[in-house]
């Protein structure tokens, strides 16, 4: 008889009701527990960079729905509530509302993510989020997400709402892959809606429309265009195309933009091609300071290595000349050396030119030192029309 009996069905039984009854006087000591605790803090938690709702938004909303909630037994406090309540805003997507056994009260919002804002035909301005879900402007921030503008006839209503046309729905598709491609991403700046329900890509490098079409077959469609970038663009030049169309699956279709047009399209001088003038011309005009006081002082050393050179060859023929001439001449022509003596300090005179000519080096100095600004100045706008007729 006791061979039949199935001890181990009878231990696992007897370990549920152990288990069972623990649960049972834990969630009693839970409950006697709220009567008693009391809610000491309230934490907010609201992760990611937007910024569309505050904490003291949340704040408000709290004491709207709840009242005042600190130093209320946590018993009093009622979590789902709050939770529906928060969910009820247009910005939240999700909130997690949860208390601790020492009275703090913990809140965590999930704002909604948008990823293209809508320009509507009716003048109506909206967000479409990451979920799909259309979402309202915000008075407090401004997501920094692509512009779809043209004919676009989806509309916002009162409340968060999916989206209703096929047309927004393509364009959430297409913002949405845009967004999740780091180079597509940078390189795609706006959204347009032409006449014939078409989605147009305006990019931010080159000067031309890619017609999208629809969001169907949207990876294969881009990844021809990454193709034609990268191979017949560097070959044709960025401005060649006024539209590139990848609306069929398997083939791009360009139109040419006319040469005439290229040449008169105008190009205006951005603020870093600005600078670099301007640099280029300070760095010629130092260049140009530096290589004058360079020759001059040049200038100034090269005749005196000229004088140093030639004194000792005049004495030594003076010298010569007297060797030569003391055993023919009598006295009196021994004057000619002295007139020779005597000629000796009419040399200083090159030394009096060059004082003059160093007097008026610094003179030429001060005022191009007076005048460089205004010469800066000149060269920097000569060289900016130059710039300006080079590129028309």
């Amino acid at each position: 008889m006791l061979k039949r009996i199935n001890w181990s069905a009878i231990f696992t039984g007897f370990a549920w009701l152990i288990s069972l009854a623990g649960v049972v006087v834990l969630l009693s000591f839970i409950n006697v527990k709220k009567q008693t605790v009391k809610c000491t803090d309230v934490k907010i938690l609201i992760p990611g960079a937007d910024n569309f709702i505050e904490r003291e938004e949340i704040d408000a909303i709290l004491r709207e729905d709840q009242g005042v909630l600190l130093g209320r037994n946590i018993e009093r406090i009622n979590i789902h509530q709050i939770e529906k309540k928060l969910q009820s805003n247009p910005y939240i997507a999700f909130a997690k509302v949860y208390v601790e056994m020492d009275g703090v009260l913990h809140i965590e919002v999930k704002q909604r993510q948008p990823v293209v804002r809508i320009l509507n035909n009716n003048g109506q301005d909206f967000y479409i989020d990451n979920d799909g879900l259309k979402m309202p402007i915000s008075s407090n921030f401004t997501a920094n997400v692509l512009v779809a503008t043209g004919n676009i006839t989806e509309v916002f209503g009162s409340r968060v709402d999916t989206l209703h046309t096929q047309l927004a729905r393509d364009l959430y598709k297409a913002a949405l892959f845009i967004k999740r491609d780091t180079l597509w991403d940078s390189q795609i700046e706006q959204i347009v809606v032409d006449g014939k329900d078409d989605i147009e890509l305006i990019p931010r490098v080159g000067n031309q429309r890619i017609i999208l079409g629809d969001a169907d077959s949207l990876e294969k469609k881009m990844t021809n265009l990454l193709l034609f970038y990268k191979k017949a663009m560097p070959q044709v030049g960025w401005d060649t195309y006024r539209t590139i169309n990848i609306k069929y699956t398997n083939q791009i279709v360009c139109e040419k933009r006319d040469s005439t047009e290229i040449a008169r399209r105008p190009k205006t001088i951005s603020s870093a091609d600005s600078l670099r003038i301007q640099q280029k011309v300070s760095d010629s005009l130092i260049n140009a300071v530096i290589g004058k006081t360079v020759s001059e002082q040049t200038a100034k050393v090269a005749p005196k290595k000229v004088e140093t050179v030639k004194k000792p060859e005049q004495k030594k023929a003076e010298a010569k000349k007297v060797e030569v001439k003391k055993p023919e001449a009598a006295k009196p022509k021994e004057s000619k050396p002295a007139a020779s003596a005597a000629t000796k300090p009419k040399e200083s005179k090159p030394a009096d030119k060059k004082q003059t000519t160093s007097v008026v080096a610094d003179k030429k100095k001060t005022k191009t030192a007076a005048q460089l600004k205004l010469e800066r100045e000149k060269e920097i706008r000569s060289l900016e029309k130059q710039y300006k007729t080079q590129q028309n």
